[in-house]
């Protein structure tokens, strides 16, 4: 019996990737507008919001991300733009 090979193998394709969103759970960060450190994780380096399928952050932390993203631009703690 001569045994073919696979061409494509799905299981080598899984990763087993941590589904669970970083800003929830025990010790999580509180998602805060005055918390600039956290805030600066989840904006590019010009200046747009992350979006939830890159972050992995649930869709309810995703919100409270980019409410208190758009609060601190207001208030000049985070640029709108970078040159």
């Amino acid at each position: 019996m001569i045994m073919k090979k696979k061409v494509f193998d799905n299981t080598s394709t899984k990763l087993l990737i941590n589904k669970s969103c970083p800003l929830s759970g025990k010790d999580a960060p509180l998602v805060d507008y005055k918390n600039i450190d956290l805030l600066k994780k989840y904006t590019t380096e010009k200046g747009k919001i992350l979006p939830s399928r890159v972050t992995q952050v649930s869709t309810k932390k995703q919100r409270q991300l980019s409410l208190s993203i758009k609060r601190a631009r207001y208030l000049a703690l985070l640029p709108f733009v970078s040159n």
